[in-house]
């Protein structure tokens, strides 16, 4: 709801004809001026109280003035802490002086007899009050006990009661959002129109209440956003805040938990109330499943949890929500496998909105968006950057738009060209190439070799994606990298796709030891790939002949540290046995085709050498024995208007070393 404005004060009524709030007034600070005003007392006395300062003078000193009489003997006087006197000067119109001989516990008796004997009695005696001396011993503690109890009174009374001895911590950290502070509307959300047309029902029944009343039906009480990560969820929370009249109350479940029991429930009381109160308005809680998990479940703390009492007390608001109070709530969440049911039931929670991963019609929609802010090249083919990022969310795409941006500013460019987009992608998906370092002639040989039987198996086998492009410089943690151009969005994975990608991945070990006499440990992001590959066909979609039409994965709730197993030791043994075998199958097979092939290996692998980059027409030209016949890098370095300089022949390009291993590594598109 919109703060009120200066303008606003003027008018008895806002333009909904409502009484603006009454602001609040300061609270008092009489009581915090009484202690400032009781601390002063206290140091005052205590100073007061304390010995007169003087210039310091031993007791052997003292005793000699006064013998010699230089010291009044009226003005001589006994406190507890030391004895002082006047002292009158020999000079002629020099002025009496205070002195003061410093006394402590151990020797003020002895100096005390010493000072009777001296004097023949004649001093005097000071000794603190006893109200000083109770000031001295009780006055801080006194202060301390004033102060708390100040500021628990401050606190109850800035918590309105609602919230107890705990204060200001009960109360709600929501905040209040409308469309001008948003500046987000549906014109900003693409590439979810499904979910964006459930949610603009939401809207509409806030705004026109009667128009679905008229048949019977009720206002929704509950939204759930279900997706992955960077789906838009968060964003498609903000474009109804920016599309709906009303009130927005945005707070994320992290923000109910704090280290005082009872603060979460507070706070969620707090919040439902001031909600009821703005209706009709929406409630966004981001990242439910902080507070929302199964209650009961894994290692929790049982009943007496914090969560727990948390999450009960949303679902006793929700719940007691009547027909006409107004109030939605959203909720978004990752993970909705994992909360409690009596959450997501029907009453509560309605509605479950999934927010998938754009499809390329969306990812197009979503890369036209994010391209308005900046300036885009005539080259640029957004369709094709569109088709190339499967399985991208909305947060990558935005992600390569501006990774592009900032790589063409630093080349000083006048706009975004396409080469940019396709560095920014891969930079985005594989990590950032590394060309700061030299790696050696073997290595790079090795690389070659290795990303070569991967991408000639990847232009042979006409079931698996078809080959983008390929490159031995290294990128993120990878030594090198072969790019696949999938067609078409995936909604399943097909057996032929399958044993293609496996015997893709085993392409680049079989090629490094046909070619090296060696193998190294460049292949274990393949080696991994194949047997998730393997594991997931066998366990979770029936693809093992011997093992049959079951599923043998279990149930992933990530709720306990034990992973479920609903099979036996002999089940596990031919589950074992199975893996090994499709593995085997895949990697028997890749390696009859790259030795029929073999002369495609080489041809791919010397022009990787020459020019660390292929593109996948140059590497099918390759493989039918055509010649590239374009500069390399080091035919570019080393020409000039006069040719190439004397005595500098065209040195092999040298690449760059992974910071993290100068191996090849994981390359290929991961379906598992």
């Amino acid at each position: 709801m919109p703060e009120n404005t200066p303008q606003d004060n003027k008018n008895p009524k806002d333009p909904n004809g409502q009484k603006p709030p009454v602001p609040n007034k300061p609270q008092s600070r009489g009581m915090f001026g009484f202690f400032a005003i009781m601390l002063m007392i206290l140091m005052l006395v205590m100073f007061l109280s304390s010995a007169e300062k003087g210039t310091k003078m031993t007791w052997r000193e003292f005793e000699n003035s006064y013998v010699a009489g230089n010291i009044k003997t009226e003005s001589v006087t006994l406190h507890d802490s030391a004895i002082t006197a006047i002292q009158t000067q020999q000079e002629t119109g020099a002025k009496d002086k205070l002195i003061r001989v410093e006394l402590n516990t151990a020797d003020r008796e002895l100096k005390a007899q010493q000072l009777n004997e001296l004097t023949q009695g004649e001093f005097e005696s000071k000794s603190p009050s006893g109200f000083v001396q109770f000031l001295y011993m009780f006055g801080p503690v006194i202060l301390l006990i004033a102060l708390i109890w100040f500021m628990l009174a401050r606190g109850m009374r800035a918590a309105g009661g609602g919230a107890g001895m705990i204060g200001s911590f009960g109360k709600s950290r929501h905040k209040t959002m409308t469309k001008e502070m948003t500046g987000v509307t549906f014109k900003d959300v693409a590439g979810i129109e499904e979910a964006k047309s459930e949610v603009t029902e939401i809207i509409e029944f806030l705004k026109n209440p009667k128009r679905f009343t008229r048949l019977g039906g009720r206002i929704p009480r509950g939204v759930l956003l279900a997706g992955q990560p960077g789906c838009g969820k968060t964003l498609l929370a903000k474009a109804i805040a920016g599309e709906a009249d009303v009130p927005f109350f945005s707070i994320s479940g992290s923000d109910f938990v704090e280290m005082f029991v009872g603060v979460g429930a507070s706070r969620v009381r707090d919040l439902f109330k001031q909600a009821k109160d703005s209706a009709p308005c929406i409630i966004f809680l981001d990242e439910i499943d902080a507070i929302g998990r199964r209650r009961g479940g894994g290692f929790s703390g049982g009943g007496n949890d914090e969560r727990e009492q948390t999450l009960n007390a949303i679902l006793v608001e929700m719940d007691g929500f009547a027909s006409g109070d107004g109030v939605i709530v959203i909720a978004a969440t990752n993970r909705p496998d994992v909360l409690d049911p009596a959450l997501i039931r029907p009453g509560r929670f309605d509605r479950q909105i999934t927010v998938p991963l754009p499809d390329v019609a969306g990812r197009l929609q979503i890369l036209k968006v994010h391209a308005k802010k900046v300036k885009l090249g005539p080259n640029v083919d957004l369709e094709k950057i569109a088709r190339g990022t499967p399985m991208f969310s909305g947060a990558d795409l935005a992600a390569i738009i501006n990774e592009a941006a900032i790589s063409a500013t630093m080349l000083d460019k006048e706009f975004i060209e396409h080469e940019d987009l396709e560095e920014a992608r891969d930079k985005v998906k594989f990590g950032r190439a590394n060309k700061s370092r030299v790696r050696e002639k073997e290595e790079n040989k090795l690389v070659a070799y290795h990303e070569a039987g991967h991408a000639v198996l990847q232009a042979l086998l006409k079931d698996a994606d078809p080959l983008h492009k390929v490159t031995i410089i290294p990128r993120g943690s990878a030594g090198g990298a072969t790019f696949s151009l999938p067609e078409k969005d995936r909604m399943g994975y097909s057996l032929k796709w399958l044993h293609a990608t496996m015997r893709v991945l085993c392409g680049g070990r079989i090629a490094e030891a046909k070619a090296m006499d060696d193998v190294s440990s460049g292949a274990s992001g393949d080696i991994q790939q194949v047997t998730r590959l393997a594991r997931a066909m066998i366990l979770e979609w029936g693809m093992s002949a011997k093992l049959g039409f079951v599923n043998y994965a279990g149930e992933d709730s990530r709720e306990a540290y034990i992973p479920d197993k609903d099979y036996s030791d002999d089940t596990a043994k031919v589950i074992d046995e199975e893996v090994r075998r499709m593995v085997d199958e895949s990697y028997s097979q890749a390696e009859e085709m790259l030795l029929n092939n073999w002369e495609k290996v080489e041809a791919v692998a010397q022009a990787l050498l020459k020019y660390e980059n292929l593109t996948a027409d140059e590497v099918h030209a390759l493989m039918r024995g055509e010649s590239l016949g374009r500069s390399t890098v080091a035919d570019l370095l080393g020409s000039g208007p006069s040719g190439p300089a004397k005595g500098n022949a065209p040195a092999e390009p040298k690449l760059a070393e992974d910071g993290e291993t100068d191996m090849p590594g994981d390359t290929v598109p991961d379906p598992a």
